[in-house]
């Protein structure tokens, strides 16, 4: 029985020999194809009779390291992101020009000031007022280029949706197959090893465009959520987004929880159990290209947007609107009385006050709004000014039991200012308790007229010919991009002389630049507050400069938000390229270790045939000797 022993344990270890040598030449074979893990047989002992014991190969293991291949998912949707932020914001600094060079704002806005200067050095010759027009059309079309570089972005990114969540579809889609595919397979089964390498190459494609987590159970299934733990895939099922575009975009197609109101793509998911979620109001998305293009399309080119609406809104309230001082009211009690007579919708009264208690500064805007649908206005926490909606139209009584119900703890009263004030005049005061003090109030309204006998003039306007008066409605802002859509008011094309001439009786004399000098200085020197949705200053400490300084001040922020995308960009890709190395040490095939691998094979083969060749001539000789 001995004999039978040896021959057998030789006859298995020929076996084992030829898988092994199978296995190290699928490895060979597969050295430079992306995702294949390299494989190394199972090899047990099985004892046969009382002496000895035969080798069986019972499968394959694939050599990885979990932990590195989770982390490298991780960092992979890390990289996704930010390769889009870089590359969309790179983008966007195209948009906006090299500082200095011709075709910027920066360039068109200093030309314009130029120009102005230049019409009141000349004493407002026709010359220089035709070249001050055409240097106030050239910014304005500089403002609707930019808007529209913008916009083409973002409905760059929103198709970019679209084609992302396709993709991220497939992969999903895939993996759910192949998770079919493995029912019933042992882990260590070589077709199992072949369609696991699969279905990591399609989650690793998965984790480009989405956060996910790994998991997998004992019937060697991938369970697939995201970091928020909304489920990708299960067993044999996949989710499934779903991106209803809305095609090109403009600066008033904005995102809204409720999609009846909102303006861009939706982009919902129906989960294997047959649910369904907007993916963007449920933050389903954390990582990936797709919470990038979220972010560029909702928030990051939104804010861009924002940023040059704010200066096309500033610049022409800048110009066209007269601020009046409050008439002093001596009291007791206190205040000032403003005349609301003609204010426009978005037309202003800005109150300042001192709140005793806790010798804080306050401040009010009161915002004529003639749309009730559009109030009551929203304030940020701890906004300053805090900005307040009321229908100027709306009679003094009615507005003034408005404003005290709406400031009740502010220690102010408002009311109709008593004869001979006008029935449009509204009085502010405080409320003789000694707890607040009115220091100052003033009204801004738009002029409509070049020659109203002011220097205000409504040089830019919405479109052709419709003022520019800082309205809300229930759809939204008129501010709300209106860089693309500012131009110079047509009445002024059709007159240049309007340029210098603002009154007509009497008539402005020649060589008087009242006007250039005012827009001159309103332009370069006189200093605005901007809403903190431009990105800049906070609701409590609204940035606060000149159109120039605040010009710079964006763009600034604008490049160092963009350089500071692509240093992520770098880093992240350093990081995944470090992860990748790391599993690739003991996951991808080395062919030194191969080759070694096959000499081992070698010598063992021949071992194990030399032993069965010594079995035989040994059975060979006992047949003789009994013969």
């Amino acid at each position: 029985m001995g004999l039978s022993s040896a021959l057998a344990s030789a006859m298995s270890g020929l076996r084992a020999n030829q898988a092994a040598l199978s296995i190290v030449s699928s490895n060979v074979a597969n050295a430079q194809t992306p995702g294949y893990v390299v494989q190394t047989p199972n090899q047990i002992e099985v004892t046969t009779g009382d002496f000895g014991s035969t080798a069986m190969t019972t499968g394959v293991s694939r050599e990885l390291d979990t932990y590195v291949l989770n982390q490298l998912r991780t960092e992979t949707g890390g990289s996704g992101y930010a390769d889009q932020m870089a590359n969309i914001l790179k983008q966007l600094q195209n948009v906006y020009g090299t500082p200095g060079n011709s075709g910027t704002l920066e360039t068109a806005l200093n030309n314009f000031t130029t120009a102005l200067q230049a019409l009141s050095t000349s004493s407002g010759a026709s010359s220089a007022q035709t070249v001050a027009l055409g240097a106030a059309q050239a910014l304005a079309t500089q403002l609707n280029l930019t808007t529209k570089g913008i916009q083409s972005l973002r409905s760059n990114v929103e198709q970019d949706l679209g084609n992302s969540a396709q993709a991220a579809n497939a992969a999903m889609k895939q993996i759910a197959e192949i998770n079919t595919k493995l029912q019933g397979l042992s882990a260590n089964d070589p077709s199992a090893a072949t369609l696991m390498d699969q279905r990591d190459q399609a989650i690793n494609t998965l984790s480009k465009y989405v956060d996910v987590r790994v998991t997998t159970d004992g019937s060697n299934q991938a369970n697939i959520y995201t970091t928020t733990g909304i489920q990708l895939v299960g067993a044999g099922l996949a989710s499934e987004f779903s991106f209803a575009s809305a095609g090109a975009l403009s600066a008033t197609s904005l995102y809204n929880i409720d999609p009846s109101k909102s303006g861009v793509g939706a982009l919902t998911i129906k989960l294997p159990n047959g649910s369904q979620l907007d993916a963007i109001a449920n933050n389903v998305v954390s990582s990936g290209q797709i919470a990038a293009d979220l972010k560029l399309r909702d928030e990051t080119l939104v804010q861009a947007q924002n940023q040059i609406d704010q200066l096309a809104a500033t610049m022409s309230s800048a110009l066209s609107d007269k601020t009046t001082a409050g008439s002093t009211v001596t009291g007791p009690p206190a205040g000032f009385d403003l005349d609301l007579a003609g204010a426009l919708p978005g037309n202003t009264v800005n109150i300042t006050y001192t709140d005793a208690a806790t010798n804080t500064q306050r401040q009010i805007t009161l915002v004529n709004v003639t749309d009730p649908a559009a109030l009551p206005l929203q304030n940020a926490t701890n906004a300053n000014p805090m900005r307040i909606g009321i229908n100027f139209a709306g009679g003094m009584g009615a507005i003034a039991s408005a404003l005290n119900t709406a400031l009740s703890g502010s220690h102010l009263t408002f009311s109709a200012a008593p004869s001979p004030a006008t029935a449009t005049t509204l009085r502010v005061t405080d409320d003789n308790s000694g707890l607040a003090k009115v220091n100052s109030s003033s009204i801004s309204k738009t002029m409509s007229s070049l020659t109203s006998g002011n220097p205000q003039l409504p040089l830019f306007t919405d479109g052709g010919q419709a003022l520019y008066t800082g309205a809300i409605t229930a759809s939204g802002l008129q501010m709300t991009g209106l860089a693309g859509r500012i131009a110079v008011n047509t009445q002024l094309v059709n007159d240049p002389t309007r340029m210098s001439v603002y009154n007509t009786s009497p008539v402005t004399p020649a060589g008087d630049t009242t006007r250039s000098d005012y827009l001159y200085s309103q332009l370069t020197s006189a200093v605005f507050s901007y809403s903190p949705q431009s990105g800049l200053g906070s609701a409590s400490q609204p940035f606060s400069g000149s159109v120039s300084n605040f010009l710079q001040q964006f763009l600034s922020v604008q490049a160092n938000a963009a350089t500071q995308a692509t240093q992520l960009q770098q880093g992240q890709s350093v990081v995944v390229s470090t992860l990748q190395a790391k599993f690739d040490s003991t996951s991808k095939v080395n062919l030194d270790s191969e080759m070694s691998n096959l000499i081992q094979l070698q010598n063992a083969y021949a071992a194990n045939a030399h032993v069965m060749s010594v079995v035989q001539s040994m059975m060979n000789t006992l047949l003789q000797a009994q013969g």
